[in-house]
């Protein structure tokens, strides 16, 4: 069960992660790769600073930040 949690939570957090950035969308896979990326991505940034956030909303939020970070880098490194 923890899986399709996980799962849910990076393909909804790859998905607004997109939306943020006026992406063109990545798919289903490519917002759930997004979005778990951007979770690790996120928890090591929010670790760093000191934050803590528990349960679904906030995992989304930790995942969605991290997310648009690596589409914002990923921006900048393609120009």
């Amino acid at each position: 069960m923890g899986l399709i949690v996980f799962l849910i939570i990076g393909g909804l957090a790859g998905w607004l992660a997109g939306t943020i950035m006026k992406g063109d969308g990545f798919g289903l896979v490519g917002n759930i790769v997004l979005g778990v990326v951007g979770a690790v991505v996120g928890g090591m940034l929010f670790d760093f600073v000191g934050v803590r956030t528990g349960g679904f909303i906030g995992s989304v939020i930790t995942a969605t930040i991290g997310a648009v970070i690596l589409l914002y880098l990923g921006r900048l490194l393609r120009k």
